[in-house]
């Protein structure tokens, strides 16, 4: 695998890549920036989310049956192998020729850009990310959204949500719930967040929408986000 240093990995949130539709204009600016850098020597792991074609199915399945948590989260985590799918494709010519669903399985694998699908339930692609960052040793994560931070309360609840600049897990756990849920709105999982404190890895979120934002904060310049750390 790559050295550890030139390792990115990146929870891309699937509210950017399907907010309704497929959104070309987003992933065509992400593609440009993440081949930029490729060219510059760096190597991605990006695991993608399932989007609005994971909302609008796991809808369809709780109005028609009876679901449990195990049955929506399968319908997850295929919602994710397809936008998986639909990242390898647009980045062939740099990216490895499968989709990497087992973090284990990337042992021998040398690509610039690496995949990550996800293999089983109980968590979102967040937890994945993490899981995929410690297989290469990557100390951070790129979590990827629609929104500028992570609040102390949720925004479109509170207007007076404050937005968070730098926070430790043990603080940013304690505004999160406890466990999953499959659906669950949050910043970064609470899942996710667990382990990511254990292994001392630490989280930028930040708006995919902003290109030139998510540049900085790979260029290592001032950026607009949080911080989540030990």
């Amino acid at each position: 695998m790559q050295e550890q240093q030139e390792t990115i990995v990146i929870s891309l949130g699937g509210s950017l890549v399907v907010p309704e539709d497929v959104d070309t204009a987003f992933l065509r600016a992400f593609r440009e920036v993440v081949i930029r850098f490729v060219g510059e020597g760096k190597h991605f792991v990006i695991v993608v989310g399932g989007g609005r074609t994971c909302r609008k199915y796991q809808y369809a399945a709780k109005e028609l049956g009876e679901t449990s948590k195990f049955d929506l989260d399968w319908i997850g985590i295929d919602a994710l192998r397809l936008n998986g799918r639909l990242l390898q494709t647009i980045f062939k010519g740099y990216s490895y020729e499968e989709v990497v669903n087992v973090p284990s399985e990337l042992s021998g694998v040398d690509a610039s850009v690496i995949i990550g699908g996800a293999h089983a339930p109980g968590s979102s692609s967040d937890l994945d990310a993490v899981d995929f960052a410690e297989v290469v040793g990557a100390r951070k994560i790129v979590n990827l959204s629609n929104i500028d931070h992570a609040y102390d309360k949720d925004p479109k609840k509170f207007s007076d949500a404050k937005p968070i600049e730098n926070i430790s897990w043990e603080e940013y756990r304690k505004l999160i719930p406890s466990e999953w849920d499959p659906g669950l709105s949050s910043p970064f999982d609470p899942i996710a967040s667990k382990k990511a404190q254990e292994l001392g890895i630490e989280v930028a979120i930040i708006n995919g929408t902003n290109i030139e934002n998510f540049e900085k904060y790979l260029r290592g310049e001032a950026f607009i986000g949080s911080v989540l750390h030990s």
